[in-house]
């Protein structure tokens, strides 16, 4: 039911014609209308609260260099900086308005932020809002910037803060699997390769690799998100900067660095930095890798952990919940089933991402709502995803040991151990025999005086600890 109350609203008008707005909120009519047109989707730009505040660090450092440069002065921006403080602490939220998923190429988004900004800063200055005489949202909240140059900043700080946490869970992750390989260290195990039997192992070897692979993707984010700190800002409509005096570029980027504590820069060639979008390509890729890779471990979680009776039953996954509303007793592996639905979700946001990224036209970009949109969403749900994987499944994860080594020693995969001592010829044939009478290769050995269990077990340790050089 609608809370709006006509008696208190203020009337705002553009050249399309008058728009009501509730007394009580900060934005104006181009954020009216961008919510009347453009609405598509359950999610506004303050949804996210890194892009919210990304946003307001930008217009924040922009009051800043625009009065070192002159074109304000200290009264507007000493308001529009305290407004700017009021966004990022959450008390605007119920006037930025616009869907996050707008078609207005960031338009309607950035004047949602503006007339926020400046109606709050009118409110400090002890004006009502709505009526822009001292600061107005185009005149001095948005001076020196455009859309253009302003959005894909914003987006680039956002994701820069938003893969901070990411990052840390990832690593924590990698630390969760090298807990396991320490703990599996001494387990013996049946390496399997086309999901056959191949070669003893340890079930620390396998930990170790998730381990190995957790930390390459951290270190290959981190990586990623350094190329995030060039921004476009200063460029205005298209990277000529015409509109900005001539020293508002370097302030800006000086005071944008000590609002954020995050060296940013400026680009090389401003032209490049407003045309083109690539670095959200590799930034979407790595989330991509990310989430597929640990899918594949996810993957493998559920086959060892299969059964409890007709399955693989090696790993023990913490039962979380029940499986099944029909079936007692059942448990599933929910949260290696979620890690791998949550890659699906990231995989298809990032061929949104590449398609966004290729029809950017001529000086601009014009797609940047649906990058954002889908970036934001493909870390949100790796950081949350990723989180209780490791809380509710890794840490909890158990092995049952003497199944492990009966699957081993059941397993031709032995033969390849004890090849250097028997030879191949003799182990080839006493393979054979296993295979056709149906039973364990050492059950064989021993019987026939070959080598004895403790024999081929010592041979089977020693197989399953390589030695590398270099």
């Amino acid at each position: 039911m609608s809370t709006f109350d006509h008696r208190n609203a203020r009337v705002e008008q553009d050249y399309v014609g008058e728009v009501s707005i509730p007394g009580d909120k900060l934005y104006g009519v181009n954020s009216a209308r961008g919510l009347e047109n453009l609405t598509v989707s359950p999610l506004t730009v303050a949804h996210y609260p890194a892009f919210r505040d990304a946003f307001a660090q930008c217009k924040w450092a922009a009051a800043l260099a625009n009065r070192d440069s002159g074109v304000l002065d200290s009264t507007q921006c000493d308001a529009i900086v305290q407004a700017c403080q009021s966004v990022i602490a959450g008390e605007c939220d119920d006037s930025l308005i616009v869907d996050l998923l707008e078609g207005s190429g960031g338009t309607s988004t950035n004047m949602n932020f503006n007339e926020v900004i400046a109606n709050r800063a009118q409110q400090v200055l002890g004006h009502p809002a709505g009526r822009y005489d001292i600061v107005h949202p185009n005149d001095h909240v948005n001076i020196s910037q455009s859309t253009n140059d302003v959005y894909p900043a914003a987006l680039k700080i956002a994701t820069y803060a938003m893969f901070t946490p990411l990052i840390s869970e990832v690593q924590s992750l990698a630390v969760a699997f090298e807990k396991k390989a320490e703990q599996f260290a001494d387990i013996l195990h049946l390496g399997r390769t086309c999901l056959q039997d191949a070669q003893p192992m340890r079930l620390g070897q396998l930990f170790s690799g998730y381990a190995s692979l957790t930390q390459r993707l951290a270190a290959e984010l981190a990586a990623v998100r350094d190329k995030l700190r060039t921004l476009p800002l200063g460029g205005t409509a298209i990277g000529t900067g015409f509109g900005a005096p001539a020293a508002y570029r370097k302030a800006v980027y000086q005071h944008l660095s000590a609002i954020t504590d995050v060296e940013y820069l400026a680009p090389s060639n401003p032209f490049d930095a407003m045309q083109n979008m690539d670095v959200f390509s590799r930034v979407s890729g790595e989330l991509r890798t990310c989430s597929a890779s640990l899918a594949k471990v996810a993957a493998d979680l559920t086959k060892l952990s299969s059964g409890p009776v007709g399955g693989i039953g090696e790993l023990k996954l913490p039962e979380a919940q029940a499986g099944s509303s029909i079936m007692p007793g059942k448990v599933n592996p929910v949260l290696p089933m979620a890690m791998i639905q949550l890659s699906f979700a990231v995989i298809g946001n990032d061929v949104a991402v590449a398609q966004a990224v290729q029809y950017g036209e001529l000086e601009i970009n014009h797609f940047e709502p649906v990058v954002a949109s889908r970036v934001f969403d493909s870390i949100t749900l790796l950081t949350q995803g990723i989180r209780r994987f490791r809380e509710k499944c890794i840490a909890g994860i158990t092995a049952d040991a003497e199944r492990n080594l009966q699957h081993l020693t059941d397993s031709m995969a032995v033969a390849t151990a004890l090849v250097p001592q028997l030879g191949y010829a003799k182990v080839s044939k006493l393979a054979r025999q296993s295979v056709s009478e149906g039973r364990s290769l050492l059950a064989i050995m021993e019987e026939s005086g070959v080598m004895t269990r403790e024999q081929a077990l010592a041979a089977i340790e020693k197989a399953s600890h390589p030695v590398f050089e270099g």
